[in-house]
């Protein structure tokens, strides 16, 4: 039986228990704390068991390649009528040797009005 399969028994088996005593007597203050604390061990068993699972998951997953969003994979063959959003449309690379440009004015913004219906 694995690590986890034992947890998940004892610890349900023993938060059944203490649930039986905590609702036979619900006036005491000690059968409410040891139910709480078996429910958080519980908690931990059931999170053991759901971290197993991502990791078997990934692992079977591991051999597929990560599909390119739809929305990555479009603008690829018009990159050029593509327009950029900064002030140099989006050339990183340094023409003037290093001098800084003159003049990065921005282009105003148009609001595209609302229609009321």
């Amino acid at each position: 039986m694995s690590d986890i399969q034992e947890r998940l028994q004892t610890n349900a088996e023993e938060c059944i228990s203490k649930y039986k005593a905590w609702n036979s007597d619900k006036k005491k203050s000690e059968n409410l704390e040891a139910l709480q604390e078996s429910i958080h061990e519980l908690r931990k068993a059931v999170s053991r068991l759901e971290i197993e699972i991502a990791v078997s998951e990934r692992d079977a997953n591991s051999g597929k390649p990560i599909p390119i969003p739809t929305h990555r994979s479009n603008g690829k063959k018009d990159a050029a009528s593509h327009e950029s959003i900064l002030p140099d449309n989006g050339h990183t690379d340094q023409q003037d040797n290093g001098a800084k440009k003159q003049g990065g004015q921005r282009r105003s913004r148009s609001r595209k009005s609302a229609s009321k219906n």
